[in-house]
C-alpha cells in the first residue's frame, strides 16, 4: 500500500548481492588457486600503472594535482545525493491522520483521529485470538484517503477465508464507532514464527 519503490530496491539489492558474491569468490580463488593469484598481481599492476599514467597527464599546469580528483569529488557527491534521494522513498505513504473533518455551514472547527486510535484498537483485539501468531496494523494514505493495513499470521490450519471475514468484521465495528468507512487491506500471511509457534491451533 505503500510507495516504496521495490521494484528498484531488488535490482540494487540484486546488483549488490551479485557484487558480494562475485568478492567473495574472487578471494576464495586467491587464497587456493595459485595461478588466479599471480594473474591477479599481473592484471592489477597494470591497472595501476594506467590509472598512474592517466593522472599524470591530467595535473593541472605547474601543479602535481589532476583535474580528475575534482571529477571524482563531482561524482562522489551525486552518488550521495542519489541515495539521500532514495532513501527518503522508503516507507512512503504512511499516515497518522485516520479521520479528519473539517467544519461545514455553521459549524466551526475540525474533528481528527489519529490512526493509532484504529492501530492499538485492532490490536488489542487481535492480540486476544489464539489463531494468531501475529498481527500488525497501520495507517496509510491510498491516493489521498486514510486506509488501514492489517497483516496476520495465523497458526497452522487456521482457515484463512474465516479469518479475513471475522477481522472484517472487527473493522466494522470499528467503522461504526468512528463514524467513518475507511478501506482496509487484509494480508494473510505465513512464515517461521506461524510453523514454529508452541502455542494451540485451530483445526
Amino acid at each position: 500500500m505503500n510507495r516504496t519503490p521495490r521494484l528498484l530496491n531488488r535490482i540494487l539489492i540484486g546488483i549488490l548481492g551479485l557484487k558480494l558474491l562475485s568478492i567473495g569468490v574472487l578471494l576464495m580463488l586467491l587464497a587456493t588457486v595459485p595461478a588466479v593469484g599471480t594473474w591477479w598481481r599481473s592484471w592489477a599492476g597494470n591497472i595501476w600503472s594506467g590509472a598512474d599514467e592517466l593522472f599524470q597527464r591530467t595535473r593541472f599546469p605547474g601543479r602535481q594535482e589532476s583535474w580528475l580528483w575534482i571529477l571524482a569529488a563531482i561524482a562522489l557527491v551525486v552518488l550521495i545525493a542519489l541515495m539521500v534521494a532514495w532513501l527518503s522513498q522508503q516507507g512512503k505513504g504512511r499516515s497518522d491522520v485516520l479521520v479528519a473533518d473539517e467544519g461545514h455551514g455553521d459549524v466551526t472547527g475540525s474533528i481528527r483521529i489519529g490512526g493509532g486510535v484504529a492501530e492499538q484498537a485492532l490490536r488489542s483485539a487481535l492480540a486476544e485470538r489464539p489463531d494468531l501468531a501475529g498481527a500488525t496494523v497501520a495507517t496509510y494514505e491510498v491516493r489521498g484517503q486514510p486506509a488501514l493495513k492489517v497483516r496476520l499470521q495465523p497458526r497452522q490450519g487456521v482457515a484463512p477465508h474465516v479469518l479475513a471475514a471475522e477481522v472484517g468484521d472487527l473493522i466494522d465495528a470499528l467503522d461504526s464507532v468512528v463514524g467513518v468507512r475507511t478501506p482496509a487491506l487484509i494480508h494473510i500471511g505465513a512464515g517461521a514464527r506461524t510453523r514454529f509457534s508452541r502455542a494451540e491451533r485451530v483445526r
